[in-house]
């Protein structure tokens, strides 16, 4: 038989978590971020849920041709825009929308032989100071993209470095608002943290939504609330079985580096899932987990295709018995997979992004 380890992904969370997200912002048009091969669910796996979105924002142009594969004829968003120039040939053959952040892609566009004009979103670095025109140059940018024949529409985009923090989004909202008062275009600029948090504030415009986390049942500002507080539902579980128990004496340690000496006599299970299945290495004892529905604990180091856990919790398990390493468990049980990305010092997103090619995934029949 195949080594136990599963990814399960739930459609009908995703499409819940879709209808959550438009509840946020009733009158906004809601982008359906699938960057990262869709936060590591698969764009494919995903596709039949996320249909009901008004667009489909990614980042690179292999998925863009995949999602037009099957069957959309929406709009598509590229959130970095092109990379190049000849990458504007098939943004004009896939009716692509794109971000524009920098002069060297207005540069591009003005030299592009298209009979067919394009949809563009004019990005503002408004303080988040990765990508786009600061305040000061972002009408003299619209300005030459407006002048181009290639550019049919200019929309306006920002993105909010703090949506999910206590200093928020006011300072690069009115950066935003002060750049653009004037100019025509809708506007996209709240993603799935800014438009749980603050899509309801009346100076928010919102034509269109990025929701991209919130999607696939993370919190997109944990742990000050959790996914079950946003009323959101996981999309993924990781989940494996025991392949193996050890009865521990006082003292015996677990592990590379025995970095787990038993404080008293103990159960520990071995698990058939490691860092070479994209948990992480570093998850440290105490990172949580489920055991037949079950809350434990790791213990020990995780190793390349094993992790220990602590059996004092559920005395009756054996070889074969259920682990959940996040997601859904027996019994309605959930272990957010937030709280294990907590746990390991980083957040659920790169959790659901890294799991390994070689965990067979399967998609929950709805």
């Amino acid at each position: 038989m195949p080594r136990p380890i599963q990814a399960t992904i739930h459609p009908a969370a995703l499409r819940a978590n879709l209808e959550r997200a438009r509840r946020a912002a009733p009158d906004a048009r809601v982008w359906a971020v699938v960057k990262a091969n869709a936060y590591g669910h698969g764009i494919e796996r995903v596709w039949g849920a996320l249909r009901g979105a008004d667009g489909i924002a990614l980042l690179d142009l292999d998925e863009a041709e995949r999602v037009r594969q099957l069957g959309w004829r929406g709009p598509i968003l590229l959130l970095e825009g092109v990379f190049e120039p000849r990458d504007l040939e098939l943004c004009s053959r896939l009716s692509l929308w794109h971000a524009v952040h920098c002069d060297a892609q207005i540069d591009w566009l003005s030299a592009h032989k298209t009979h067919v004009p394009h949809r563009v979103f004019l990005k503002m670095n408004s303080g988040m100071n990765r990508l786009g025109f600061r305040p000061e140059r972002f009408r003299a940018a619209w300005a030459r993209l407006s002048a181009l024949p290639q550019v049919e529409e200019i929309s306006l985009m920002t993105h909010f470095s703090d949506a999910d923090g206590p200093r928020g989004i006011a300072h690069q909202l009115a950066a935003f608002q002060t750049a653009t008062e004037d100019l025509p275009g809708e506007r996209s600029i709240c993603n799935s943290a800014a438009l749980l948090r603050h899509g309801l504030q009346a100076d928010v415009r919102l034509d269109w939504v990025r929701a991209g986390i919130a999607l696939y049942g993370g919190a997109p500002d944990h742990p000050q609330r959790t996914a079950s507080d946003w009323g959101l539902q996981p999309a993924m579980t990781l989940a494996s079985r025991l392949i193996g128990v050890q009865q521990l004496s006082e003292g015996e340690t677990v592990g590379y580096g025995s970095r787990f000496a038993a404080p008293g006599a103990m159960a520990i299970g071995v698990v058939a899932c490691g860092y070479a299945d994209g948990y992480p290495r570093h998850a440290p004892t105490g990172t949580p987990v489920l055991v037949d529905g079950v809350r434990t604990r790791v213990v020990g180091r995780v190793s390349m295709d094993m992790l220990a856990v602590d059996l004092t919790p559920v005395p009756d398990a054996a070889i074969g018995s259920e682990v959940t390493l996040w997601g859904r468990g027996p019994g309605g049980a959930v272990l957010p997979v937030d709280e294990v990305a907590e746990a390991a010092g980083t957040i659920g997103y790169e959790l659901m992004c890294a799991v390994a090619p070689r965990v067979p995934v399967a998609v929950e029949p709805d």
